[in-house]
């Protein structure tokens, strides 16, 4: 008899107590959905652009209906590109290949990651602003942070010590982050971003427009040091503003909606905020996360990869000089990461997703 060789799965699912119950009772819906948060996380995001094509292009379509797309750096880039066009999946696909195809000379200096960064964005998302803002279901939300004391300065010194300082407040209290930053979301001025009242940090809503909406995305992905924070956001409090991730790194924030929320990410944990990352005992809230349907790459599918892991921004230092390797690794992943759509859309269409369901 031939022995048959079945593949392992491509995806671990996750979900939070509440929608955990609720997917017992019912199979997961597009209309159960009306929030989808994507996290920071650099060139993580190309290997979920699979999973993202079949998201979007392929299963929410067939319920249209108003839905808050929430998302801090890379993800509200994501976001970005998948509410440019009625053909998401020629977005996304255009998101990962201008994202690969970047070059950069070893010491290169913020100011000059934030021009290419900024040519980026208008090449995936130039002339698409009034589409973006006025989508007929999606409804952008940029998370972005307003720097406080050092952290408002561009001078390696001043912002190093800065972050030092910062790095050591949140080894004490995540809390102690307030005193150097504070959380803004710009969001369609159609909905409010899909959150309650926010008491953990310092908060402000603010409009997205066309004025501000590349300026937007452009600081949510402004990680300090490695790119120039970007000066006073039209219509937002004056400041300097960087990274969203680094208050909201995987978007553990109180979300309000009716269904569940259906969270493509690039592991199948939570972690707060960008500082949290080396310290294991920080993970996200159950009662927050109480309506997530978490969907990942499963630890097989990523021992299947180059590297036998996600793109990440390490690359440029493991590949140096050697950008024709990263490339044709990140574009493996990316050709790959079609695997993780595929099984999305089997389990949800067979009904068997709540057979591989686990807590998250």
């Amino acid at each position: 008899m031939t022995a048959i060789h079945t593949r392992p799965p491509a995806l671990t699912i996750r979900a939070g107590r509440r929608a955990l119950q609720r997917l017992k009772d019912k199979p997961l819906s597009p209309e159960d959905v009306h929030v989808v948060p994507g996290a920071a996380g650099g060139p993580k995001a190309l290997g979920l652009s699979g999973l993202d094509k079949a998201i979007f292009g392929d299963w929410l379509p067939r319920v249209p209906q108003e839905r808050s797309l929430i998302g801090s750096s890379i993800g509200s880039w994501r976001f970005a590109a998948v509410a440019s066009s009625d053909d998401p999946k020629a977005q996304l696909a255009k998101l990962a290949e201008l994202y690969t195809s970047q070059r950069f000379a070893k010491g290169v200096s913020a100011a000059e990651v934030s021009r290419k960064s900024v040519l980026f964005l208008e090449t995936l998302l130039a002339g698409c602003e009034d589409y973006i803002l006025n989508h007929p279901w999606y409804r952008l939300n940029v998370v972005v942070v307003r720097s406080l004391g050092m952290l408002e300065h561009d001078t390696r010194g001043r912002l190093s010590l800065g972050l030092m300082n910062a790095i050591s407040a949140n080894m004490v209290s995540r809390r102690h982050l307030g005193r150097f930053m504070e959380r803004g979301i710009l969001h369609d001025a159609r909905l409010k971003a899909p959150v309650s009242k926010l008491i953990d940090f310092p908060s402000h809503e603010v409009t997205l427009t066309r004025d501000n909406l590349l300026p937007a995305l452009l600081a949510s992905a402004s990680i300090p040091m490695v790119m120039s924070g970007v000066r006073n956001i039209p219509g937002a409090p004056e400041g300097v503003y960087r990274d969203g991730g680094l208050l909201d790194y995987h978007l553990d924030l109180p979300y309000e909606q009716p269904g569940v929320i259906l969270y493509p990410h690039f592991t199948d944990k939570v972690v707060p905020g960008w500082f949290d990352k080396t310290l294991p005992w920080r993970r996200g809230d159950a009662t927050r996360l109480q309506d997530v349907v978490l969907v990942a790459p499963s630890k097989e599918y990523l021992d299947t990869l180059p590297d036998r892991k996600l793109p990440d921004r390490k690359d440029f230092e493991t590949y140096v000089n050697n950008d024709q390797g990263r490339e044709r690794a990140w574009r493996k992943a990316i050709a790959e990461s079609d695997r993780l759509g595929d099984e999305f859309m089997e389990l949800t269409e067979t009904g068997k997703l709540t057979e591989v369901l686990r807590p998250l």
